[in-house]
């Protein structure tokens, strides 16, 4: 949906609701129903038409201008500037007399580090490790150690886990089609492990997304770089739908909506329907996107989803010389055993009954019910006499065409299966603008291109490169090229989102006339330009930047005079108080009990669904697999993605909406979520879990349990104050519950802490 804003010509940043607000804003709406397409004087728009839509003007929007490294500022307090990020936000403080907070406690640090960068809280050792003396060295010490932790944590193929998460919900990753009948997609899980495998290598930005755009286009196109380009085909799908033609503009919405914003921050989907109301981006320019992806087809036999084998043309060749060789090899086999067969049949004397080897010697297409059932029942024994019959020469012959075979696979192994569009064809077809979006009413030619607003001149689209249209190549090289500003302007906004809540720019896939501006424009265009000339497109560099920074380790500490005159921290002089994910919150308690299960990879697990949920559905034996607690105690980031029936505790936890691109997460306070914590299965399996745990490790003392337990939990030591009460809760228990119950209860608290649902 095109956001309800005013009309991008008054270039308006916002509006109150008012009587003439809501005057001004109709009587602009009108206007831009009026003008949705343009108007020539005769017969449909012409490309002209539409490019004449936008203007210089438009090109001159903040986001659309290519960046040049700012000066970093001067600062009084030099001494709390600890990298360039440090810098610039001190300078805008000190511009409003402010200080920036001081930095958070070093537990409070440490969980955050942790839960930011891995998603996992640090363990009893590594809490140890880091405890250091108080004092002025101490702190000085402890900065140092601090830096020398974010390698650490970054290193460490839980930080793939916890950051491929973030980018599964930018291309609204799922596991079935939706709609209907919800499929699965087959094979989809190996694009969720190419993220997480690609995160952890360090794979260049730029590459990342040359491998998900066009890893099959690319020169080097592998395995991986193909499985990648399942980037596209993730959305939802309807497999039976009413209008198959507007079915297929559809699914090319999807891929033109979320390419656009991942890497782009525009909102080009507005624009299917009519030159795009608030945004400099006309009707041509979505169809040429459109164009680009109109060369890809679905696998698919009538209504099923199909997977393919993924490798490049080589690989393919080479497994289809391979696959000929094993049929010949099978057929060998087939014909000798054939043989051996007639032969038995034609003379049989055997202990099968006469209605058997009559039912056997008939052709399978030619027997009735009653032969079918014969064949069923007397299989097995046949099968045992069909292998004794045969003579040991036709034996040694046929094992010698198994040990080709097998020779055959091992040379050669099976390609893995992967779920991704195909291109069958290198010539494309021709794409029309719709007009008002309807597959029945097309306009002008769309030729390949890239939204008017951006270029100066459209980039080369060749006609074909032999086996594919090299279309999405063109777009991905132009994507990360240096002629486009806005990738890595929004990439590390987005990085920064992740590490501080919110964006610089707050619409972090918006980085249009309607979306916001950014707070710190002087910082973001420092960071982009840093990240691709001296980062070297490295996200885990731009991690260490924003992680050594004195901005990221400030406290949480409201400060009511700053709070008044900025209540969202728009001036960054706070670490902003934010809670967790459901996952690192599911894996938290997991890694807290002991029952964290660190296998990676795979086809997913499937959480604990209640029967009363699973009951709903027309098959519930086959929606769901059994539960298997030690599979499904693996991270949650390998859970099963069902968009018809997303798993409650991940739903009330506000798991994005799989169906689009999702930038930021909802962040709800809403009864359901006190029910699953207090008394969802998950919680009060894990509850008994951990005080399981407790008993194991502290024994009977209930002081070192209570410790025992705030470290696990809180990773922190618990105040007196804190003891005592929990000293007096146990021993008010009884005789109510027993001592094992009483533990429960107080683990059950602790996963129930604002605390612990907060990284610090």
């Amino acid at each position: 949906m095109c956001p309800i804003t005013p009309s991008h010509r008054t270039r308006g940043t916002g509006f109150k609701l008012s009587l003439v607000g809501i005057v001004l804003f109709v009587s602009s709406f009108v206007s831009s129903l009026a003008a949705e397409e343009p108007k020539p004087a005769k017969g449909p728009p012409t490309a002209a038409d539409y490019d004449a839509f936008v203007t210089d003007s438009d090109r001159d929007h903040w986001s659309f201008k290519s960046f040049v490294r700012p000066p970093i500022p001067k600062v009084a307090d030099a001494g709390w500037v600890r990298n360039p990020i440090d810098a610039f936000v001190l300078a805008k403080l000190e511009s409003h007399k402010w200080r920036p907070n001081p930095q958070a406690g070093a537990p409070q640090l440490l969980r955050r580090m942790y839960l930011d960068v891995i998603g996992l809280p640090p363990n009893l050792d590594e809490q140890s490790r880091m405890s250091a003396p108080q004092g002025a060295a101490a702190a000085a010490n402890s900065a140092d150690r601090f830096d020398a932790l974010i390698d650490e944590l970054l290193a460490r193929p839980e930080y793939g886990e916890r950051w491929g998460r973030h980018w599964l919900d930018l291309v609204r990753f799922a596991e079935t089609n939706g709609y209907e009948r919800d499929g699965t997609k087959p094979d989809v899980w190996r694009y969720r492990d190419y993220v997480i495998q690609a995160l952890n290598q360090d794979k260049p930005y730029n590459r990342f997304i040359l491998e998900q755009l066009a890893g099959d286009e690319l020169p080097d196109a592998s395995t991986e770089t193909i499985l990648a380009t399942g980037f596209y085909r993730l959305g939802p799908w309807d497999d039976e739908p009413a209008d198959p033609k507007e079915d297929r503009y559809e699914q090319l919405e999807d891929m033109v909506n979320t390419t656009s914003q991942v890497f782009l921050g525009m909102t080009l989907a507005c624009a299917r329907c009519h030159n795009h109301k608030f945004e400099p981006y006309s009707t041509l320019d979505y169809y040429r996107m459109a164009a680009i992806f109109n060369t890809l087809q679905r696998p698919q036999s009538g209504r099923t989803d199909l997977g393919l084998p993924a490798g490049n043309r080589d690989q393919l060749a080479r497994e289809a010389t391979r696959n000929q060789a094993l049929q010949e090899r099978q057929r060998e086999i087939d014909q000798r055993r054939a043989a051996v067969r007639t032969a038995l049949l034609a003379d049989y004397r055997g202990k099968l009954p006469a209605e058997a080897v009559v039912a056997f010697r008939t052709a399978p297409e030619k027997r009735n019910e009653a032969d079918k059932k014969l064949v069923q029942q007397h299989q097995a024994a046949f099968d045992l006499e069909l292998t004794a019959a045969v003579p040991e020469k036709v034996a040694a012959e046929i094992r010698e065409f198994e040990r080709q075979q097998q020779e055959l696979r091992a040379a050669t192994p099976d390609l893995p299966r992967g779920y991704f569009f195909t291109e069958p064809r290198p010539t494309p077809p021709v794409t029309h603008v719709l007009l008002r979006g309807k597959s029945t009413a097309p306009g002008t030619i769309a030729e390949p291109g890239l939204p008017q607003v951006l270029v100066t001149k459209q980039p080369e689209f060749p006609a074909s490169g032999g086996t594919t249209s090299l279309r999405r190549l063109t777009l991905a090289n132009w994507i990360v090229s240096r002629e486009n500003p806005l990738t890595a302007r929004v990439i590390v906004n987005r990085v920064w989102q992740f590490h501080f809540g919110d964006g610089l720019v707050r619409t972090p896939s918006d980085f249009g006339v309607m979306g916001y501006p950014p707070t710190h424009p002087e910082l973001l265009d420092w960071l982009a330009d840093w990240f691709v000339n001296e980062g070297g497109w490295s996200l885990k560099q731009l991690h260490r930047l924003i992680l050594s920074s004195n901005a990221y380790r400030m406290s949480k500490a409201w400060n009511a005079e700053y709070g008044a005159a900025d209540p969202t921290n728009e001036r960054l002089w706070r670490m902003a108080y934010r809670r967790l994910d459901v996952e690192p919150l599911c894996d938290a308690m997991l890694a807290a009990t002991g029952q964290l299960n660190r296998q990676m990879g795979g086809t997913s697990m499937y959480p604990f669904v209640p029967r009363q949920i699973l009951e709903g559905h027309s098959d519930p034996d086959a929606i769901w697999k059994p539960f298997d607690e030690r599979d499904a105690s693996r991270r949650t980031v390998y859970s099963f993605v069902k968009r018809s029936m997303v798993v409650p505790l991940l739903e009330v936890l506000d798991l994005c909406d799989t169906t689009r691109s999702a930038a930021q997460r909802s962040v709800t306070s809403v009864a359901p979520q006190a029910l699953a914590m207090l008394n969802g299965d998950f919680v009060n399996r894990q509850s008994q879990h951990l005080a399981t745990r407790l008993e194991r490790e502290a024994g009977a003392d209930r002081r070192a349990q209570v410790v025992l337990a705030w470290r696990l939990t809180l990773c922190r030591e618990p105040a007196e104050r804190e003891v005592t009460a929990m000293l007096q809760f146990l021993e008010q228990s009884q005789p109510a519950i027993n001592e094992h119950q009483a533990l429960v209860q107080m683990c059950r608290a602790l996963f129930n802490l604002n605390e612990f649902a907060y990284s610090d």
